[in-house]
């Protein structure tokens, strides 16, 4: 069901101020919490004494303390102080997660702490470089991560599902698809010439008033459940078509999809540019965009998770839109299943 040695964002570091914040990650509670020194904590929501969820505590330094009977743990998990008695037991400590901020997000690494190699966290630079502007948020969906990689991995939804964002008619029709793998996992580009662009694409002001365009999307897979999106579009016939595409809209969309159960997610998103930079009104256009396209997808996503309750999740009628969907699938059922292999 879920890939364990591997990073997940559990959160926004601009989030994380003065209270423990309790999160579900993979079905375990986890309780993430900033030191007086600046530093994040993450460790089993679940006090080992009488079972108190360690986030209804308080920052204590850099440590949290129960709110039950002030049982002190610090970040390794140990218990460093009991207020009722000197003598603490040696056994009395809760598991710790390995956890990294990076790129604007707090990272939590679910397996097998020996593995826990910052190096394995997906680049997401784009967040926090200077020459690019990012907006986004986090979305509660209730639906497999699963579901949101796959909705993500074919974007020709676009043209039913986005109709007064990003998508129109004719984006459906008549698309170049390639899919292929990289050294990071999978790789989805679809190109459609000579269309209008959709509503996002003209509010922004960046392409020719009433020409058509040429719109590609390049959609990078990173298992277990992370995708890279640059989209954009350019006046028909200058040159996107070859590859092209720096004098046309540029757009990228990170998605990090963490999963809390088998069937709900966390889902953490962000807008990105390299045009207007500083500008509010910029930022408050794509903000407002991309948060619409993905309410109209996380009904789709909810109402897809209803139908599936009682039964199994099949690609027996799939199209050829699908195959970066399956294909991604495939990637990420391999490594769970070499995992499982390597615990028995």
């Amino acid at each position: 069901m879920f890939l364990r040695n591997s990073w997940y964002v559990a959160g926004w570091s601009k989030d994380l101020i003065e209270q423990p914040t309790r999160i579900l990650l993979l079905e375990e509670p986890v309780v993430l919490f900033r030191g007086e020194d600046g530093q994040v904590g993450a460790l089993r929501d679940h006090c080992p004494h009488r079972h108190a969820p360690l986030s209804m505590g308080q920052i204590q330094g850099d440590a949290l303390q129960c709110g039950y009977h002030g049982l002190v743990f610090d970040r390794s998990g140990a218990c460093i102080k009991v207020p009722s008695q000197d003598a603490i037991p040696s056994k009395l400590c809760v598991k710790a997660y390995p956890v990294v901020e990076r790129f604007g997000w707090i990272w939590v690494w679910m397996g097998d702490v020996d593995a826990a190699d910052p190096k394995l966290i997906p680049d997401f630079g784009q967040l926090t470089d200077p020459h690019y502007a990012a907006v986004g948020k986090t979305n509660y969906t209730r639906s497999a991560y699963r579901l949101v990689t796959d909705n993500l991995m074919d974007l020709s939804h676009a043209a039913f599902v986005h109709p007064t964002t990003i998508g129109n008619p004719q984006f459906a029709e008549n698309a170049e698809m390639s899919v292929r793998r990289t050294d990071e996992g999978l790789r989805v580009q679809r190109l459609v010439c000579d269309v209008p662009p959709p509503p996002t694409y003209v509010k922004s002001g960046r392409l020719p008033v009433g020409k058509n365009i040429d719109r590609w999307q390049i959609i990078d897979f990173i298992a277990p459940c992370f995708v890279k999106i640059h989209v954009g579009g350019a006046e028909a016939g200058t040159g996107a078509a070859e590859g092209r595409y720096a004098h046309g809209l540029n757009l990228w969309v990170l998605n990090a999809m963490t999963p809390e159960t088998a069937t709900t997610t966390h889902y953490f998103w962000a807008s990105i540019r390299s045009h207007s930079l500083g500008d509010p009104e910029v930022d408050e256009l794509f903000f407002n965009q991309i948060s619409e396209a993905f309410e109209e997808d996380r009904r789709m996503l909810e109402a897809q998770q209803q139908e599936l309750a009682d039964g199994e999740d099949s690609w027996s009628f799939a199209l050829n839109a699908d195959a970066g969907s399956i294909q991604a699938r495939r990637i990420l059922d391999r490594l769970i299943a070499r995992e499982a292999g390597a615990e028995h």
